[in-house]
């Protein structure tokens, strides 16, 4: 990293000093933006506002897919998702 300030140097000790500290401004503030989000999230789902994300993979087209003898790829590209996910979802209905 350089610092296009004349006045502030990165080299040396005192440099590693301050890209140290730099350092862990971000991550506290990444930690209290995290932390903000989930509390409004909370009073959100509080309120039933927030109700999380849509489902993109019609689950019950899977499995009919599956029980019609479709194979994984075939069901993938007609739902549009990955072959992981089809297992996933023939899984979760396994156990």
């Amino acid at each position: 990293v350089t610092v296009l300030d004349p006045h502030v140097s990165t080299r040396g000790e005192m440099g590693h000093v301050i890209l140290t500290v730099l350092g862990m401004v971000a991550q506290m503030e990444r930690r209290f933006i995290k932390e903000r989000q989930r509390e409004g999230i909370e009073r959100a789902k509080s309120k039933g506002i927030y109700k999380g994300g849509k489902r993109r993979i019609d689950r019950d087209e899977v499995l009919k897919l599956r029980k019609a003898g479709k194979t994984v790829s075939a069901i993938a590209r007609k739902v549009g998702c990955s072959r992981m996910q089809v297992y996933r979802i023939i899984d979760a209905i396994r156990c």
